[in-house]
């Protein structure tokens, strides 16, 4: 390989972090994993990569959600497996995600969401 081949200057490190490794929150709507440190779940070895602070996974029962709540000055991407979330944000826009769609939000001052 030639040294300006990017194949042969990049590293890439994959490392599996099963969800019964990971920090869990659990309540009668929610059972939520989470990669790195995120709410009342601390880890000092897993407090982010580069950018990336929160890589969560979320099981929300039917008819549940979060509550209006608040994001600023980063993008939030939600990937639905199965069933369907329904999306509405501080502007009145409201949309249904359903599996395999990705949603890419972008907030970069004050809004608001529930899911």
């Amino acid at each position: 390989m030639r040294a300006a081949d990017p194949v042969a200057r990049a590293c890439i490190m994959l490392i599996q972090r099963p969800a019964a490794a990971r920090g869990q929150t659990q309540t009668a709507w929610l059972d939520s994993r989470h990669t790195f440190s995120f709410g009342h779940y601390h880890d000092p070895a897993w407090m982010g990569f580069g950018a990336l602070r929160v890589l969560n996974e979320d099981r929300v029962a039917v008819d549940a959600g979060f509550a209006e709540h608040g994001h600023a000055n980063m993008e939030i991407l939600t990937w639905v497996l199965e069933g369907a979330l329904t999306h509405r944000d501080s502007t009145g826009a409201e949309g249904v995600i359903r599996p395999g769609e990705l949603q890419r939000m972008s907030p970069d001052t004050a809004s608001a969401t529930a899911k």
